[in-house]
């Protein structure tokens, strides 16, 4: 089963300020929570996101079991958006869009993530039990994280 998770933010910033920010690897570490164990290993981490980047992380979305991650940016529309799709990690289907809007004083960031847990209906209690909240968290903290970096 497909499933949606779909957030936005106001970031008291200019666009190109969010899109140096969002498009950049290397950042995504200071956006997810500490218990993820989410480092970048990729050696082109400092590169800006271009269409066919691999980008390989590890991660250890749970029980702290180690996985190796790799996503690869399908799509980018400089300073408006980009998708990054999961050749390979955790999930069946894993794919990201970011959206940055110029809004008054600022830029509407929005993020869709279409995903599909492995495992068929054992997926699906899964992600009734635990996958769901636990994106839910990740995507409270990032909020929080950006609050107080671009709002305060």
């Amino acid at each position: 089963m497909k499933y949606q998770l779909y957030r936005e933010q106001r970031l008291n910033c200019s666009l190109e300020k969010a899109w140096n920010f969002f498009s950049s690897p290397k950042n995504l570490s200071t956006i997810t929570p500490a218990d993820m164990g989410f480092v970048v290993v990729s050696s082109n981490e400092n590169e800006p996101i271009y269409e066919g980047m691999l980008i390989e992380y590890k991660v250890s979305p749970l029980l702290k079991i180690r996985l190796k991650w790799i996503t690869k940016i399908t799509h980018v529309d400089f300073e408006k958006s980009f998708t990054d799709f999961q050749e390979k990690g955790p999930y069946k289907l894993w794919n990201h869009f970011h959206e940055f809007v110029a809004v008054e004083g600022g830029v509407l960031m929005k993020d869709t993530v279409t995903y599909e847990l492995p495992f068929g209906f054992l997926g699906t209690i899964a992600h009734g039990l635990f996958v769901c909240k636990k994106l839910e968290s990740i995507f409270n903290y990032r909020y929080n994280v950006l609050e107080k970096m671009f709002n305060n």
